[in-house]
């Protein structure tokens, strides 16, 4: 059985194929990178390294030839242009005949009104249409998303925020690293969806487990959209990342992530990370 990650260089990707190497041999892993020299580390370790460019459909459907199980990483990008990628990674997963698809969706994805839904809702729906045994890995939110917030906490800032009482099922991507590693390498995951949520909390639940982290109060600075976007642009964030931060507070706040779930400990036989100890990790 031949085993494939996309965006194995990647952030998330990377912990998947480390994963991986502890559960199966590196001769039954591949991984689809658009810059093969980047992943030279693992080519030495004895994995079939290729090349697959989301914007090269050419290059994916040698890249998943002979492949069993494929787990595609959503890529990055606006949303017209992630569509297409994902579009063109399904596309060749079916022309190669790949037997298993695994995809990192999103949190509630085909009923969910969050601005990043529509690029998972299409994904899913594409894979659903080529008839290959599907897993969606309907990952909540990262905690490692936060980690720029944690660090002003600990330069002196509050934690300011426009989520209002929306609350967030995050987890450390290691978390949600072995939870899909598992899916691909495992079995009797045909045709399943898991929605990967940590325990939910607010953001004065979140600010509430920093201060117990780093030994001080962390005051929570409630604001609205418009503030929260005037200090965030204050604060050095490029101005074409502002509307994006704006619309998760916005999302958070009227609940997209709210989503219960108890998937990681189904996958992984125990709990996520407590927060505590994931935001400890973070910052050590």
């Amino acid at each position: 059985m031949k085993l494939l990650v996309t965006g194995a260089t990647g952030k998330l990707g990377s912990k998947i194929v480390n994963v991986l190497l502890s559960k199966v041999s590196a001769d039954q892993l591949a991984v689809s990178v658009r810059h093969p020299e980047k992943a030279e580390d693992l080519r030495v370790k004895g994995v079939d390294v290729r090349e697959g460019d989301f914007d090269k459909p050419e290059t994916l459907e040698t890249a998943f030839k002979g492949i069993d199980r494929l787990l595609i990483i959503s890529a990055d990008g606006d949303t017209e242009t992630r569509i297409r990628q994902h579009s063109n990674a399904v596309a060749a997963a079916k022309n190669a005949g790949v037997s298993f698809i695994a995809y990192t969706s999103i949190a509630n994805a085909q009923e969910s009104t969050n601005f990043l839904a529509e690029v998972h809702k299409a994904t899913e729906e594409a894979i659903l249409q080529t008839g290959i045994p599907y897993s969606f890995l309907r990952n909540n939110w990262y905690l490692e998303n936060e980690l720029s917030t944690i660090q002003g906490v600990q330069a002196g800032a509050p934690w300011i925020t426009s989520a209002g009482e929306g609350k967030v099922g995050w987890a450390l991507q290691q978390d949600y690293a072995e939870a899909g590693a598992e899916v691909l390498a495992g079995e009797g995951h045909e045709n399943t969806i898991y929605e990967l949520s940590g325990k939910l909390l607010s953001q004065e639940d979140i600010a509430a487990a920093v201060s117990t982290v780093i030994g001080k109060e962390v005051p929570v600075q409630q604001v609205d959209d418009t503030t929260y976007a005037e200090i965030m642009t204050k604060a050095g964030v490029p101005d074409f990342v502002v509307p994006m931060l704006v619309a998760i507070q916005k999302d958070i706040r009227e609940g997209s992530l709210e989503i219960e779930s108890e998937d990681f400990e189904k996958l992984l036989g125990r709990s996520e990370t407590p927060i505590v100890e994931g935001i400890r990790q973070l910052i050590n």
